[in-house]
C-alpha cells in the first residue's frame, strides 16, 4: 500500500453494556467513509474501566462473541477494526487490541504494563502481556500500543525493533489538570525515539468518578504535532497516510493538517464537571438531580453545573430556609433559579426543628446549645432531600468543595448526603474563579442559558452556613482554607493533602 487512511475513534462506552457498545462501534464503522482502518479505544468493546465485571466468565465469554461478529462483518471490503478488548487465553485474562479484518481476528496484542496507582487497579483483574509483536496490515507494520505502555519507552523500542512504521497507541486516560500536555509530551518521546509517526487514541465520556477527554492525536516521526481531534467530543477524526518516496527508510506520513482546538484550562475542567455529571445520571438511567439551594455559591455553582449537564427541565433545585436564613440568600437563591430556568420549590425546616428541639428537651435539659442544634438543621434538610429523592427518583447532588471538606467544615448525614459530588475535585479558590469565568462563557455542549448564570452578589458576599445567628466562618477555618490555597499554587496544583482534622468545625 502506496496510501492508508486511518480513522480515529473516540466513543463514550459504558461499562458492561456490550450491546450499547457494539452498536456505538458499528455507527462509527458506518461514518468513517474512505477509511482502511478504525482505531478504537482501549477496551472501548467492555468500557474502561470495567472492575469487577470483568471477572466474571458469562462477561468475558459474551464479549468474546461480540468480537467475533464484529469481525465477521469485516468481510463486507469495508474498514477494518482495531477494537480494544478483554481477551482471556486458557486461565488468564487480558487487556487487549484486537486487529479485525476480512472477516477474521488477524491480530491480538496484550497490554504489557498494567498501572496500579490511583483510579486504576488492572494488576488485579488482567494479566501482564508477553513482549509485544508488530501487526501486519495489510503489508503496514503497526507497532500497538495500549495506554501504559507508551509511558516509557520500552515497549515501544521494542516494537521499533520489530520493525513498527506506525506506532498506535489505544487509551483509557482520565482527565486531570495538565494531562493532556502530559500525554502529548511523552508520545513525543516515544516518536522522536524511534524516528516513527504515532497515532493517540483516546476514550471520551464519563464513568463513574472519571471523566475522559479524548482529544485524538498524530505526531509525526520527529514528534511534531500534525493533527488532532477535538476533546470532549465523542465522534471519528480521518487521517490520510502516505509513503514517503523520498525518506531513507521509506515510512510513513500522515498528510491530513488538521488541529483543532481543545479545552484548556477553566473551560477543560468545567467540561471535566458537566461531562462527568451528565453520563453518570444518563448511564445510571436517573430521570434528573436534586439539589439544595442556600444562596450561597457551593450550592449555585452545582445547580449552574446540573442545569448545563442536564438542562433545567432535569434539575429540582430546593431552598430550605430556617429562622436564620437572610433575606439576601433567598433572594440570591431565588434569583440565580430564575435565570437558569430551572424549578425550585421552598420548603420551611422551622416545623422540623422545632419537632426535634420538643423531643430532645428532656435530654438536652441544663446543656447550652451549640454545634449540635446547628448540625440538626443541616441533617433535616439531609432529611428532606433525600426524601424527594426516594420519591420521585431524582438523584441527590451534594455540594461540598474540596476545601471544606478537607477541613471538616461540613455535616455527617447533612450537606455531606448525596450521591455525586461535582465540586469534589475544586478548592474554594476554584469555585469563585469558575464561577466568575462561567458568567462571561458558554462552553461547548452546555443545555444552560448563555451570559449571566449567578449573581454578583453569591460570589462577593461573605460565606456563612448561617445555622445561628450572625454566623459567619469561623477564623480557624479560613486560616485553614487560605493556608490550602496557598499550598495548592505553590505546589503546581499536584499537591496530595492527607489532614486529619477531628474537630467539628460546625
Amino acid at each position: 500500500m502506496k496510501q492508508l487512511n486511518i480513522s480515529l475513534a473516540s466513543l463514550n462506552p459504558t461499562v458492561g453494556d456490550l450491546p450499547g457498545n457494539y452498536d456505538k462501534i458499528i455507527l462509527a464503522r458506518k461514518a468513517a467513509e474512505g477509511a482502511d482502518l478504525i482505531v478504537y479505544s482501549e477496551l472501548c468493546l467492555i468500557g474502561y474501566p470495567p472492575e469487577d465485571i470483568v471477572l466474571k466468565g458469562a462477561f468475558q465469554k459474551a464479549a468474546m462473541d461480540k468480537l467475533l461478529d464484529l469481525a465477521a462483518l469485516t468481510a463486507d471490503g469495508g474498514p477494518a477494526m482495531l477494537i480494544g478488548s478483554c481477551w482471556r487465553e486458557g486461565d488468564l485474562l487480558y487487556n487487549s487490541a484486537v486487529l479485525l479484518d476480512k472477516g477474521k481476528i488477524s491480530a491480538i496484542r496484550h497490554k504489557v504494563d498494567l498501572p496500579n496507582y490511583g483510579v486504576f487497579d488492572e494488576k488485579r483483574v488482567f494479566e501482564s502481556g508477553p513482549a509485544p509483536k508488530v501487526m501486519t496490515f495489510r503489508g503496514v507494520k503497526l507497532g500497538v500500543m495500549i495506554c501504559e505502555d507508551m509511558w516509557s519507552p520500552e515497549i515501544s523500542e521494542i516494537l521499533a525493533a520489530g520493525g513498527a512504521e506506525i506506532l498506535i497507541v489505544l487509551n483509557g486516560s482520565p482527565f486531570e489538570q495538565g494531562k493532556y500536555s502530559e500525554r502529548q509530551s511523552l508520545g513525543l518521546a516515544r516518536a522522536k525515539e524511534n524516528a516513527i509517526p504515532l497515532i493517540y487514541v483516546n476514550q471520551v465520556g464519563g464513568q463513574d468518578e472519571l471523566a475522559f477527554d479524548g482529544g485524538a492525536f498524530v505526531l509525526n516521526r520527529a514528534g511534531e504535532l500534525t493533527a488532532r481531534a477535538k476533546s470532549w467530543q465523542e465522534g471519528s477524526f480521518l487521517t490520510r497516510w502516505q509513503q514517503d518516496s523520498q525518506g531513507q527508510s521509506g515510512g510513513w506520513i500522515c498528510t491530513t493538517d488538521k488541529i483543532n482546538d481543545i479545552a484548556e484550562g477553566y473551560d477543560a475542567i468545567y467540561q471535566a464537571m458537566i461531562t462527568g455529571l451528565r453520563d453518570y445520571v444518563h448511564k445510571n438511567h436517573f430521570p434528573g438531580v436534586v439539589l439544595g439551594m442556600s444562596g450561597g455559591i457551593d450550592s449555585a455553582l452545582s445547580a449552574v453545573i446540573a442545569v448545563d449537564a442536564l438542562g433545567a427541565e432535569n434539575v429540582h433545585l430546593v431552598m430550605m430556609p430556617s429562622k436564620y436564613t437572610s433575606e439576601e440568600s433567598l433572594i440570591d437563591a431565588d434569583r440565580c433559579a430564575e435565570w437558569l430556568g430551572a424549578r425550585m420549590d421552598n420548603i420551611p425546616i422551622e416545623p422540623a426543628v422545632q419537632a426535634f428541639d420538643a423531643m430532645l428537651a428532656g435530654q438536652f435539659a441544663g446543656a447550652e446549645p451549640d454545634t449540635t442544634e446547628e448540625n440538626l438543621q443541616s441533617r433535616i434538610r439531609g432529611v428532606t432531600l433525600m426524601a424527594l429523592s426516594n420519591k420521585f427518583g431524582y438523584m441527590l447532588l451534594t455540594t461540598g468543595n474540596k476545601s471544606e471538606m478537607s477541613v471538616g467544615y461540613a455535616t455527617l448525614y447533612g450537606d455531606m448526603c448525596g450521591g455525586y459530588s461535582v465540586l469534589k475535585d475544586l478548592y474554594k479558590r476554584d469555585v469563585f474563579a469558575i464561577s466568575d469565568w462561567r458568567n462571561t462563557h458558554h462552553p461547548h455542549g452546555a443545555l444552560g442559558p448563555k451570559g449571566q448564570v449567578m449573581p454578583e452578589n453569591i460570589i462577593t458576599k461573605p460565606p456563612t452556613a448561617e445555622l445561628k445567628p450572625n454566623q459567619r466562618m469561623k477564623i480557624a477555618c479560613r486560616l485553614m482554607m487560605f493556608w490550602m490555597i496557598f499550598w495548592n499554587v505553590w505546589s503546581n496544583k499536584k499537591c496530595r493533602l492527607k489532614i486529619s482534622w477531628q474537630k467539628d468545625m460546625q
